[in-house]
């Protein structure tokens, strides 16, 4: 089945490139040359009209993107390296690295963890999220890094999937946000669902929507940004991006939910899940693991200060 997205340019955008705006507004897993195919094959129309991808966009402008239905595609093992924090018979933890999608989706089958994972298990991998999610029970975005759960069989799969729905899983996300907070800790509460418009980003909305909750709290204040630990009791998509841009505090890097300028030249929001905990779902007993702070994180902490 084909999809459809609709987007209307917002007020401030002027001279941006058709191909880049759709690259950050529409899904992840849908790629920057994945989008320059759709245009070159006329299913991309700004206000009706077909445009080239350097086309340079206006305010106010509706852009209409078709997304043909997928060709059937074999999801193959990949020889890409990862990041095991933990490992048994059951399950494996990893540290996924920024730039990586999940799972493969329309025009991005190959180089996603899934991929990664196929050949690692070597076939032993749940099989309840179907052919094109193996092991998948939960996911983070492609440009946010740290700990992420894969089981390798439906047993596991089943039972910390109905830890994630409890929301009894810890979650613990590390973040550096723009400007200065007035409080050290708080919680920031509301229903996210579909923004009303714009059908790729998530929005606090009043009517429909599900609750979400997340705890914050000031690690470091610089002059214009915050180095910030997030406590997860929901874990809905973009939840602390959406949370924080709400509370005036977007996260730096994220040019959908904040500054579309990127004024430190990110590659993407700086987020990092950074611990997860869970009870076992062979020994019963409470695991938790960590993924080492990024890089890229302190790099930035050490100019921010």
């Amino acid at each position: 089945m084909e999809e459809q997205y609709t987007l209307v340019t917002e007020t401030g955008i002027n001279g941006i490139r058709l191909d880049k705006y759709l690259s950050d507004r529409l899904p992840d897993a849908i790629t920057r040359s994945f989008l320059q195919k759709l245009i070159k094959e006329e299913q991309v129309t700004v206000d009706g009209r077909l445009q080239k991808a350097n086309y340079k966009l206006k305010p106010e402008q509706t852009i209409q993107i078709t997304i043909p239905p997928a060709e059937e595609t074999a999801i193959l093992p990949e020889d890409i390296p990862l990041d095991i924090l933990y490992e048994d018979n059951d399950l494996l933890i990893v540290n996924k690295p920024k730039d990586m999608v999940v799972h493969p989706s329309a025009g991005h089958y190959t180089g996603t963890l899934v991929n990664a994972i196929m050949f690692h298990c070597k076939g032993s991998l749940s099989g309840i999220n179907g052919e094109i999610r193996p092991g998948i029970v939960h996911r983070i975005d492609k440009d946010t890094t740290g700990s992420l759960i894969i089981c390798k069989n439906d047993e596991s799969h089943l039972k910390i999937a109905e830890q994630i729905k409890e929301h009894s899983v810890k979650r613990i996300y590390r973040g550096i946000v723009s400007g200065t907070l007035k409080e050290s800790e708080g919680t920031v509460e509301g229903n996210i669902g579909r923004h009303p418009i714009d059908r790729k980003k998530m929005a606090l909305v009043t009517k429909g929507g599900k609750p979400a909750i997340t705890h914050y709290r000031v690690l470091e204040q610089f002059k214009n940004a915050a180095y910030m630990e997030f406590r997860l009791e929901t874990g809905r998509t973009h939840q602390i991006r959406v949370h924080m841009a709400s509370i005036g505090h977007p996260l730096l890097g994220d040019t959908v939910y904040g500054n579309a300028k990127n004024p430190y030249k990110l590659n993407g929001q700086t987020l990092h899940a950074m611990t997860i905990g869970f009870i076992h779902p062979t020994t019963g007993e409470y695991l938790e693991v960590s993924a080492p702070i990024p890089e890229y994180f302190n790099a930035l902490i050490k100019k921010l200060r």
